[in-house]
Formats: C-alpha cells, sequence, structure tokens
C-alpha cells in the first residue's frame, strides 16, 4: 500500500506541476489597450511595450481602434474584450488620459484581472482596479516648458496655448506652464487655452486663425503631439516668427526642430512609458508587488539636444 501511496502522490506532485507550469505559461501574455491605437505618439509607446515584452520573454498584443485622429473608447473596449476572451492575460495595460475609461479598468479588475495604466498619474485609490501607474510628472512637464520659452522670449512677449482636447494629462500641463510662468515671467501674456485637435489640417487652421487674430503672439505651446506640426505650419501660413515648444520626440517633430521651424518639445518618455509598463504588468502577472506610483523624467530639449532620440527612434524602428 506504502508503494500506491507514494505512486499517488508523485502521480498529484506531477500533475500539480504541470498545472503550475502551465499557469506560468498563461501568465506570460500581456495585453495593452489604447484607443486611438495608430497615432504616432502612441505607436511610439507600442514600441517600447513590444521591445520590453520581448526582453522579458512575454507574448504581448496591443489592441484599440484603428485610428490616428480619433479617439474612441467605445469602439476599442469591444477590442479588448475579444482579446481577452480568446486569450488569458497575466495583466492588461489601459491607456486611461480620462475619466472616459475608468469604469472599464475597474470593471477589468473587479476580474481579479492586474491593470497598469501609463502617460498619466492618477492619485493612488482615485481609479478603482488601477494597480500601478507610470508616465512624465505631468506638472513637471509644464513647468519645464515655462522655463525653456520664457528664458527664450527674454521675458516678454505673448503665447498662444492649444491642448489637443480638455483632458486630465493636458490640462494639469498647460495650468502648471500658467503657473510657471506667472511666477517667473509675470511680464509674458498668455492667450486663453483653445483646442486644436487631433486632425492635422484642421489644427494647423485653428493656429493661424489664432496668429491673424493675434498680431502680437510671439510664442505658442502646445501639449499635444501634433503642435510642433500643427504651429510650425502655422507660423509659415501666416509670415510670422514664432517661438514653439510642443511635445513628444516622434521623427517629424524632431526634423522640423532640426530645421529652425521650432525651438524645442518636452521630450516625454514615450518609448520609456511603454518599457516601464511591459516591466510593471509582468510583474503584477507573477504576482509581485510593485509601486503604485512610477514616474519618469521628461525634459525640453531643442536643436543641440537631438541626436539620442533619433537614436531611440531607430531602434524601434519608428
Amino acid at each position: 500500500m506504502s508503494f500506491v501511496r507514494l505512486g499517488m502522490a508523485a502521480l498529484v506532485a506531477a500533475v500539480t506541476l504541470t498545472g503550475a507550469v502551465e499557469a506560468q505559461a498563461q501568465n506570460k501574455n500581456l495585453l495593452w489597450v489604447q484607443p486611438m491605437r495608430d497615432h504616432p505618439v502612441h505607436r511610439l509607446m507600442q514600441a517600447g511595450f513590444l521591445s520590453k515584452c520581448q526582453d522579458l520573454g512575454y507574448t504581448c498584443e496591443v489592441v484599440g481602434n484603428p485610428s490616428a485622429t480619433n479617439y474612441d473608447v467605445a469602439g476599442s473596449i469591444p477590442l479588448a474584450e475579444a482579446a481577452l476572451a480568446r486569450t488569458k492575460f497575466g495583466a492588461v495595460a489601459v491607456y486611461g488620459p480620462g475619466p472616459d475609461i475608468y469604469p472599464y479598468i475597474g470593471k477589468l479588475g473587479n476580474e481579479g484581472i492586474p491593470v497598469v495604466t501609463w502617460h498619466v498619474l492618477p492619485p493612488e485609490g482615485s481609479v478603482a482596479g488601477l494597480k500601478a501607474a507610470t508616465g512624465e510628472d505631468i506638472a513637471d512637464a509644464g513647468n519645464n516648458a515655462a522655463l525653456a520659452m520664457g528664458e527664450k522670449l527674454g521675458g516678454k512677449g505673448t503665447i498662444a496655448l492649444t491642448q489637443g482636447s480638455y483632458n486630465e494629462t493636458e490640462n494639469v500641463m498647460a495650468d502648471s506652464f500658467r503657473k510657471t510662468m506667472a511666477e517667473k515671467y509675470p511680464d509674458i501674456k498668455i492667450l486663453e487655452t483653445q483646442v486644436e485637435g487631433f486632425e492635422p489640417s484642421a489644427a494647423e487652421a485653428k493656429a493661424v486663425g489664432i496668429l491673424q487674430g493675434n498680431p502680437d503672439v510671439t510664442g505658442a505651446f502646445s501639449t499635444t503631439g501634433n503642435g510642433v506640426q500643427t504651429w510650425s505650419g502655422a507660423a509659415r501660413k501666416a509670415g510670422r516668427d514664432v517661438t514653439i515648444i510642443g511635445m513628444d520626440y516622434i521623427r517629424q517633430n524632431l526634423d522640423i526642430i532640426k530645421s529652425g521651424a521650432a525651438y524645442g518639445l518636452v521630450a516625454q518618455p514615450l518609448f520609456e512609458e511603454g518599457a516601464k509598463t511591459a516591466e510593471l504588468a509582468a510583474a503584477l502577472a507573477e504576482g509581485k508587488e510593485v509601486p503604485y506610483l512610477n514616474p519618469l523624467p521628461a525634459k525640453v530639449i531643442t536643436a543641440a539636444d537631438l541626436d539620442p532620440y533619433y537614436a531611440i527612434l531607430d531602434s524601434a524602428g519608428q
């Protein structure tokens, strides 16, 4: 009987081990959910995520409405649900720049799926189901842009301020920009914030209108990724000399700064955010504890600082 018991014990142990290995293999999958999936800034984030997934030995999938201009949460959630129905994911990364997607994060959390977000840093406990967040220090990014712009303008002039939309990320950055400018460069006037949107031709037309209606504008700060292109194109069409600072080291923006058509940009850690998101999601999938807040630095870069960012883009195939 003792041999039978030993045999049964060995069988149970083998089945248990096999189940554990299978469970671990199932959890070697991570899902990335990002509305407006094909925006060039978003694709750079995804490149960082997928690169780190490969380094970590994870299989990762990216879903979201296939558009570069239309931020569609309602169109993205069914794509995420379809992915979850066919694959068991150890954790899910959900792009959460505003409250419209928070209920979905809560739903995933209620289902026992760890969720990470990036590019925004919601206060801990403010989004149900959210286990970790990484991204730039948004207020510090606005502060850095204000210091660079104020110095370049010599402490005087008028600045146009535009956002892609009113959302948690851009609102905080714009508010920080205004606050720092008021404290450090009180003689600089900032116009009322306007929304340029995400459609390039419409955004440029909006910026041209701002310039034509405000002949005193000498600077422009945009809190969205296409802002460098928006304002450089508008300045060219309006025949104006404008000091432009925007966001994001996508190749088009670097080329514009290199040409002298814009002054600089906030080097949001886009590739780095994606990589950190994968790292956090993998740790959660493995049952590890991670810090909730994981801020990353974001400095303003100008023409002299571009080479390392071109190298990042080259490595990411962007």
